[in-house]
């Protein structure tokens, strides 16, 4: 029986407010994760590379290193889920946020249960996805993908990619030539139950587009704005 019994989601929980940490981990750890805590900036660093995690959730202001840094540390190396936690809440911040990789953002003041909601998004997002029905493979000219490894290569160059830009890439490659709208992105790649903002979206297309460009600096454009519509993937024949 104990054999059985399926690994607990282990989840990183950053901020510097002490109270509000302890909260949190409270509230995870009966909907059933594992959780660790950390406080400061360089800690939270050095366990996101020691260890292994299923979901950080990361304060934007820490001491020592801020939220942003660590992000942007991170996604040179990890495809970990990340959602930013902030008391910021222009939209400069927040794109500021997700053009550094994170997956979703939550601004304080905010309920614990949301942020609980929010984490269990995440994680059906980045473990299964409406677009793992069709094949597993799917090669379009000199892009291809692996859904069971989660693995994208352009021109056999392993292509980088975080939880969300995968999410994009499979739902665009799956017909590429067609225009995907925000909302049909949003709905296929990303799920209804993504809390983010339309302009969040652009931001991870743009990323998208950049991680395909530094793997193939021939200058294509593989991912290709039709305005007033949405974006399509081209790949050639």
């Amino acid at each position: 029986m104990a054999n059985s019994m399926k690994r607990k989601q282990r989840i990183l929980v950053s901020d510097d407010d002490r109270k509000s940490a302890e909260l949190v981990k409270l509230y995870l750890e009966r909907a059933g994760y594992a959780v660790d805590v950390s406080y400061d900036g360089q800690d939270t660093l050095l366990k996101a590379k020691q260890e292994s995690f299923d979901l950080i959730v990361l304060d934007l202001m820490l001491p020592g290193v801020d939220g942003l840094y660590i992000c942007r540390h991170l996604r040179a190396e990890s495809d970990v889920p990340i959602i930013m936690l902030t008391a910021k809440v222009l939209e400069t911040d927040r794109v500021k946020g997700f053009a550094t990789g994170a997956d979703d953002y939550v601004t304080k003041p905010f309920s614990p249960s949301e942020l609980v909601a929010r984490v269990q998004a995440v994680l059906r997002r980045s473990a299964n996805n409406g677009i793992m029905a069709g094949p597993k493979e799917i090669t379009r000219g000199a892009l291809s993908i692996d859904l069971r490894r989660r693995e994208a290569r352009l021109k056999d160059k392993p292509v980088k990619l975080t939880p969300t830009e995968f999410h994009l890439l499979a739902a665009m490659i799956s017909e590429p030539g067609r225009v995907f709208s925000r909302d049909e992105l949003i709905e296929k790649a990303l799920g209804f139950d993504y809390n983010g903002f339309e302009r969040s979206l652009d931001v991870h297309i743009f990323n998208l587009r950049q991680r395909l460009k530094e793997t193939d600096p021939s200058g294509e454009d593989y991912i290709r704005t039709v305005y007033g519509m949405g974006y399509k993937l081209e790949v050639g024949k």
